[in-house]
């Protein structure tokens, strides 16, 4: 069964990961993680359409876009998870559903991080595993949409 797109989207400041924090984010950087998502697509049959942006309304502007090519997304919202409305109300405006992701565990660092304002709207979260959050959460929503298309079990 061949799903078209995922979408992968990371939000503000991931751009420089490798090198912002790396005992917090690790020493990976975007490219490497996008790297890694298109072998785990191309082993999967599908196809994923990476974008980052510093700007929450670009974000939003590449989900409409979007809109009617994508199976389903992932989403790193990063500074936006905790208090992006906008982010919230366009990802429940999408036809697929959509996992949210953070390459550290949220809920164990400041207490103004352990709320996602974003992940209300989303099918599901993974954090805290660093790199490897981007690709569980991938395989989590392959095999969601994959299971939504089945017929039987």
């Amino acid at each position: 069964m061949n799903i078209p797109n995922i979408l992968v989207l990371s939000g503000p400041n991931l751009n420089l990961l490798g090198t912002r924090e790396p005992q917090i984010y690790g020493s990976a950087t975007l490219d490497q993680i996008h790297v890694r998502l298109q072998r785990e697509a191309e082993l999967l049959g599908c196809t994923v359409v990476c974008f980052q942006s510093n700007h929450e309304g670009a974000l939003i502007d590449f989900l409409q876009e979007h809109r009617g090519s994508a199976a389903g997304a992932l989403l790193n919202p990063g500074g936006l998870t905790h208090d992006s409305v906008s982010l919230h109300d366009a990802i429940k405006a999408m036809p697929f559903p959509v996992v949210e992701v953070h390459l550290s565990n949220i809920q164990a660092r400041e207490e103004w991080r352990r709320h996602s304002v974003t992940a209300a709207a989303a099918l599901g979260q993974v954090t805290g595993l660093g790199w490897i959050s981007y690709v569980t959460a991938f395989w989590g929503l392959l095999a969601y949409l994959r299971n939504e298309q089945a017929t039987s079990l």
